[in-house]
């Protein structure tokens, strides 16, 4: 017994020192700074399909301000409206396995993770049949059958646990990415950059995807960031970054499959500055009249990320103005039928007070 707990120690230590050697390889490996790729080429089967995706978040999000307006929502609620060809290019990179995190702003996210327009819209109406059974609300739902690990309502609280589940990752060598979204706001809390550090020195598989919608609340970043290049913020961990298109979803497919690369290539962590817009006010509470009607009306009509896919469809004769009606109206349909359902759904029982409750 004596000989053989002498003998564990050292083959400990060799084990140890072989992880050691393995991971110093890896980390000491010379990859090229990624830099921004070229929009992709999109066929008309993947046009067809970001254009389907982005108007389903956009009109479950116009309806889920009209449900607000009316009293069936309660709580905050923060619209995706303009930023859609965010999530829904990252989306088009991730595999199976990969993992999604996000803040507030998170309806669209878990649509775009194929979470049912019926489960969140019940979730958003405080229902039973609800992610999570009506007590998160708006900001508080998960599907962990769909790899997606919450809305979180506290600024920046989301990127230490997104950076959690790319070490899960790495330890268990599944080859999967965690992607971990923020806003421009949360990029300057504490959180974020002690999570920066532990990702850079572990090497971890995590691509941390800022939205910047250029507005943090009602603060613009050239007034709350010292440094309002985003993809910077990384540098003091030698992590890179790269400025994306947030408006186009195909350049953010195209960024997001590079960033992807990279990470699942074993040179850990890289920030994706999505440059997006917001049109409605930070939550339905805010007027917004920190900016001007003429600003997002530029956006709107200069930049918009769903009417630039439509005019590509029509240009090149992929779909008419009646083929994109009838979806339109399919997906009207998608989003009446899961308001229906959310106006309708029986409320949690007194006894959901105290299940999924760690006492």
């Amino acid at each position: 017994m004596a000989t053989a707990a002498r003998k564990a120690p050292a083959k400990s230590k060799a084990a140890s020192k072989s992880r050691s050697e393995s991971g110093r390889s890896r980390s000491d490996a010379k990859a090229s700074v990624p830099s921004t790729p070229k929009p992709a080429d999109f066929s008309k089967e993947q046009e067809l399909s970001a254009y389907r995706g982005m108007l389903l978040i956009r009109r479950f999000e116009e309806k889920a301000g009209q449900l607000y307006g009316m009293g069936f929502i309660g709580g905050f609620c923060h619209l995706y409206i303009g930023q859609e060809a965010v999530v829904t290019g990252v989306k088009m990179a991730m595999v199976e396995g990969d993992q999604m995190i996000t803040a507030y702003r998170d309806h669209g996210h878990m649509l775009a993770m194929d979470m049912s327009p019926r489960g969140v819209m019940a979730e958003l109406t405080g229902r039973i049949g609800g992610y999570s059974h009506g007590k998160g609300g708006s900001m508080h739902m998960f599907s962990k059958e769909k790899n997606f690990y919450g809305g979180h309502g506290i600024v920046g609280a989301q990127v230490p646990l997104g950076t959690g589940l790319a070490f899960a990752n790495r330890y268990r060598g599944n080859n999967n990415v965690s992607v971990t979204y923020f806003g421009d706001g949360a990029a300057n809390q504490g959180q974020v950059y002690e999570s920066f550090n532990m990702a850079s020195l572990w090497k971890l598989p995590v691509i941390y995807v800022i939205e910047n919608n250029r507005y943090a609340m009602g603060t613009a970043v050239t007034r709350s960031s010292a440094e309002t290049n985003f993809s910077h913020r990384g540098a003091s961990f030698k992590i890179p970054g790269i400025q994306v298109d947030g408006m186009d979803v195909r350049a953010v497919k195209s960024a997001s499959e590079m960033a992807a690369e990279w990470c699942r290539s074993g040179n850990g962590p890289i920030i994706l500055e999505m440059q997006t817009y917001r049109y409605r006010g930070h939550s339905m509470s805010d007027p917004a009249k920190y900016r001007s009607k003429e600003e997002v009306q530029k956006m709107r009509s200069e930049h918009d990320p769903i009417e630039q896919v439509k005019a590509r469809l029509i240009d090149k004769k992929w779909a008419s103005e009646d083929d994109l009606k009838a979806m339109d109206k399919e997906v009207r349909d998608i989003v009446a039928d899961a308001a229906d359902f959310a106006q309708h759904d029986a409320e949690p029982d007194a006894s959901e007070l105290w299940t999924d409750v760690l006492l």
